[in-house]
């Protein structure tokens, strides 16, 4: 039980703050199983960013000799020799640089692309409660952009700290080599990075996390802008729309402010604190070459070797910014991987469901969304195998909630859901699914042609399948008055569609699946009369011979139902056939006398 309650609180992607804080060694370690498939290329990319840092101290480690034989001693046959091999070392080290920044770049995007693909699969096994409490910009934003903000972030800045980290080892020898102790006074000075850069991480996760909600909103703004556009356009929104997407980035500019004001600082302090160590060094230097511990040529090749070793540490603290950002993403990334599903449970065991031969039962069912409120409180009924069952009551008392648990979209809380004397949670949850057709009052259409929203009622259909179900739709006047017949896209969710077509669409796709259960959600409500009865027409060819469960909001269409079941408020109030119900006087007979007048009625009874 208390598994179940910790399951009945999804992972909120808005919600960063409780994420742990960075660290490097945790980030490379959730970073290993995407990067040990390319461990050779990377190691291969590895390698190569050692001469790139290397050759720095060559060019460096050359000025003494150049100083001392060419400058001072007047040799000019070396000082042919010296540029000639600055310049191969450098051609080298370009040469280096290029297969390094493409080597590494093949392992990024592909990581990348491998991140995306386990985290789409991931996302397709969420359970529905994770839908129903994310919106859609946080689940774009999180399950899309960090990928990217990880991968780049850390492959780019790995190669740019090895890189930097084996340019300075190889200026460090420099350094040491021709003065063990100016190197103390340059190198001395560098611990002092270390406190304004364990301020800016904790500065950066805070930020960072507010500006993670922020991106989101955005994303859902954009979304609700392309979908509800009728909408914006017939209140008049669009003023209102551009007023709410204007603070949010308004909100988004002041946090990207706030992050450059409270972490760009440590660019400054870095200058500020490799400028002690130049004005050391050239105060202690001094000293040497007048008591003659070092040449002149020695010392303008420890201050050339200085300087370089100083110029990619003053840029440290943006990469070290950006290497921040990318933990705080991987960190995401690994919360997201790592959210329990029953979805995503091992189904190799479970039994398969090949066919429905007896019936469904519910037995004491209790269900919630969220622990707070209680939606179903002991339901129990049985659904015999051929029959029309119908779920009746006011809003909001269970009815949809009925339907879901039939093929897992919820997990009950107490209680036993049985097909065929089979508990629901031990039969293999794809099996299961393909046992039930469900036609919703909304039906989701896929961008793409009608040819292709059919097929995902059964992919290995054939020709006489999908013309047999768009017959039985009677959808088949409409499609082939089209000039491109099965072929005619249909827009995003089917917009270039009306109410009536969606339905009979998702009507001719659910004939396709040919699933023994059927069940209607309020298919015809959302319709005006004339569609209705096409629809209906459609419907009844889509019920013959199968196990019918049907939500009704118009009564009309389920008085020949073999079982009606009433359902207010979680409990199942009244149960029978259409005269028995109106004979008790009770729940059904008010929904019905609200929607009938006496002369329907009489009618009736004539």
């Amino acid at each position: 039980m208390n598994n179940k309650s910790k399951n009945k609180q999804p992972l909120i992607l808005s919600n960063v703050q409780a994420n742990p804080n960075t660290s490097f060694w945790r980030g490379y370690r959730q970073f290993w199983p995407f990067l040990k498939p390319y461990t050779f290329w990377a190691i291969v990319g590895l390698l190569l960013t050692i001469p790139v840092g290397a050759l720095d101290a060559v060019v460096a480690s050359f000025l003494k000799p150049f100083m001392d034989k060419v400058m001072v001693s007047q040799d000019k046959t070396f000082a042919y020799y010296v540029p000639l091999f600055i310049i191969g070392f450098s051609l080298a080290q370009g040469i280096f640089l290029y297969c390094s920044a493409y080597v590494n770049s093949y392992v990024g995007s592909r990581i990348a692309m491998d991140v995306k693909v386990k985290l789409y699969k991931k996302l397709t096994n969420m359970n529905t409660s994770f839908y129903d409490a994310n919106n859609s910009g946080s689940v774009i934003y999180r399950f899309a952009s960090d990928p990217d903000l990880a991968t780049s972030g850390l492959i780019t800045n790995i190669r740019l700290f090895l890189t930097k980290f084996f340019s300075s080892a190889s200026l460090v020898v420099v350094l040491i080599y021709n003065s063990w102790q100016l190197s103390f006074v340059a190198l001395g000075v560098l611990v002092l990075l270390f406190l304004p850069m364990q301020i800016v991480r904790k500065r950066v996760k805070q930020i960072v996390n507010r500006t993670v909600g922020a991106n989101a909103k955005v994303m859902t703004i954009y979304n609700e802008t392309s979908q509800g556009n009728r909408e914006i356009k017939s209140f008049n929104l669009k003023g209102q729309m551009f007023k709410h997407f204007f603070n949010t980035m308004e909100y988004l500019f002041r946090l990207n402010m706030k992050i450059v004001r409270d972490t760009n600082w440590l660019a400054p302090v870095m200058h500020l604190i490799t400028a002690f160590g130049v004005a050391g060094v050239l105060y202690f230097g001094l000293h040497l070459i007048l008591i003659g511990d070092i040449t002149s040529g020695g010392f303008v090749a420890f201050l050339a070797a200085l300087i370089m070793l100083y110029t990619p540490i003053k840029s440290i603290g943006n990469n070290y910014i950006n290497v921040q950002q990318a933990l705080l993403a991987l960190d995401r990334i690994y919360q997201l991987l790592q959210v329990p599903t029953y979805e995503n449970e091992d189904e190799k065991d479970k039994e398969q469901l090949l066919n429905i031969k007896k019936d469904i039962v519910f037995d004491d069912v209790h269900f919630s969304y969220n622990q707070e409120r209680e939606i179903l409180k002991g339901i129990s009924f049985k659904v015999k195998v051929g029959s029309k069952v119908a779920l009746v009551g006011n809003s909001g008392g269970g009815k949809t909630t009925v339907c879901s648990l039939i093929p897992r979209l919820y997990e009950i809380d107490s209680g036993k859901i049985l097909i065929d004397g089979k508990n629901v949670s031990s039969l293999n949850l794809e099996s299961l699914r393909s046992q039930v057709a469900m036609v919703f009052q909304d039906n989701f259409l896929f961008e793409g042609s009608i040819r292709e929203n059919l097929m995902y009622g059964r992919m290995d259909a054939s020709k006489e399948d999908v013309e047999n179900a768009i017959k039985s739709a009677y959808l088949d006047d409409f499609v082939y008055s089209l000039p491109d017949g099965l072929d005619t896209l249909i827009g995003e969710r089917g917009l270039s569609l009306s109410g009536g077509q969606k339905q009979r669409l998702a009507i001719a796709r659910a004939i396709l699946k040919n699933a023994p259960l059927v069940i209607l959600d309020e298919a015809t409500s959302a319709l005006d009369n004339k569609s209705e009865k096409v629809v209906q027409k459609a419907l009844d060819k889509l019920m013959e011979g199968r196990t019918t469960i049907v939500i009704a909001h118009r009564l009309s269409t389920i008085m020949d139902a073999d079982k009606i079941l009433v359902i207010n408020d979680g409990h199942i109030v009244e149960e029978g056939t259409h005269q028995v119900l109106l004979a008790q006087n009770g729940a059904y007979a008010v929904l019905y006398n609200s929607q009938f007048s006496k002369t329907h009625k009489n009618a009736e009874t004539k």
